[in-house]
């Protein structure tokens, strides 16, 4: 299988940008969690993963999207980024996401990759800007891999985008970034309406015919101001897409992406074991981007993120105290519990809308992907050997 991706990959991606992805990405970021695991014997946490929302703006109005679409847009500057990048590069940082809103509607998106050639973005976004004129300057750039959610077939896709035609457009752009052999993803947030049509071999099949290097699967978490707490998986669902995910990595030729849970199959949330933190749209650093509340920001300490993140309270009695109560996503199992960390910090709101708290108040209690005694081990050696030594617990529910 490994044989069979590689030879895919080669024959569907320009081997410069594959050069750029196994050097920026893939040495330096070993490099990088090295670093991090040294440090946090130290007891000093800086992620090595940032994940950043640019901006808030977007041409869609998607269902459970936690993002201030419907406010006026915010964008991180370009001098604030390029500071924030530059500050995290001087302690091993290489590999950044890019989120938002639509990070392609950040004016100058395309300016913070080009200054930043010897690291490696992944660019979420809904694919519909992504024409031959921005397939061809990312391809010139080399540093980057887009990552495109599609969250259904045609009807769901309108249905859960809040617009019409978007699966169309959105497979245009998929068909244009994989024809100017970029590596690019594709990335699902399971639900009640698409975990029918998407988590299945005919989706994967699909994908691979069309030249797609890799996938995340993750499960749709019913927050922001429409939750939509119906299209919520139940447990079973749960483990139905961790057992997906684990038994097609040993059959399909393409990269199946995860990211909570270790080789041993237990849960984790990234942003306890500390491996990685987000930064909104207004410079606010949170634990992760569906928790919107925070302390601190990108500008202070001089800009200086290392210092601002190792020395944030709140986000070490987060780590502490999410650890201490389970190894799934407090946001889903425990709102209580984050409710008190929000009042024990006197964290603010923020979002634009100032209701992340009440939100947070509504929600009732469920399950997320902490199922202990039904965990599901990493059968393939590659994944099992990959987070073992780079995306496992890190000693944060020891």
């Amino acid at each position: 299988m490994i044989i069979q991706m590689a030879k895919r990959t080669l024959s569907h991606t320009d081997l410069r940008l594959l050069w750029k992805f196994a050097v920026n990405f893939g040495l330096k970021g070993m490099l990088s969690v090295q670093r991090f695991k040294r440090r946090i014997k130290r007891g000093v946490w800086f992620p090595p993963f940032l994940y950043i929302s640019i901006t808030s703006a977007c041409n869609l109005r998607c269902t459970g999207c936690w993002a201030d679409v419907s406010a006026p847009p915010r964008h991180l500057g370009l001098d604030d980024l390029n500071r924030l990048i530059a500050s995290a590069k001087r302690h091993g940082n290489s590999f950044f996401g890019i989120l938002g809103g639509e990070p392609f509607m950040h004016p100058q998106l395309l300016d913070v990759l080009a200054a930043h050639p010897d690291c490696y973005f992944q660019v979420f976004t809904n694919g519909q800007f992504l024409t031959d004129d921005v397939a061809a300057r990312l391809r010139a750039l080399g540093n980057v891999t887009p990552l495109i959610s599609i969250e259904g077939n045609e009807p769901v896709s309108d249905e859960r985008r809040g617009r019409s035609n978007v699966f169309p457009h959105t497979m245009r752009g998929l068909e244009t970034a994989v024809r100017h052999r970029l590596i690019t993803g594709v990335a699902t947030s399971v639900c009640q309406n698409n975990i029918a049509d998407l988590l299945t071999e005919a989706w994967l099949d699909e994908l691979i015919r069309r030249g797609v290097t890799y996938v995340w699967f993750y499960t749709y978490r019913p927050v922001g101001p429409q939750p939509a707490p119906e299209l919520a998986l139940t447990p079973e669902q749960v483990l139905r897409v961790r057992r997906f995910c684990v038994e097609m990595r040993k059959r399909k030729p393409i990269g199946i992406v995860d990211a909570y849970w270790d080789d041993q199959g237990h849960a984790l949330c990234p942003a306890v074991t500390g491996i990685s933190h987000h930064i909104g749209p207004g410079g606010d650093i949170e634990p992760c981007p569906i928790i919107q509340f925070a302390g601190v920001k990108i500008t202070d300490n001089s800009g200086d993120i290392f210092k601002t993140i190792a020395e944030a309270k709140y986000l070490a009695d987060f780590r502490k105290t999410v650890a201490s109560a389970t190894r799934g996503c407090v946001v889903l199992e425990r709102p209580d519990l984050l409710r008190e960390l929000v009042a024990k910090h006197g964290l603010r709101d923020t979002t634009a809308r100032q209701t992340a708290l009440s939100e947070l108040a509504a929600m009732k209690p469920r399950t997320s992907q902490h199922n202990p005694s039904n965990e599901i081990p990493e059968e393939h050696w590659a994944y099992r050997f990959a987070k073992k030594h780079w995306f496992f617990g890190f000693g944060a529910y020891s």
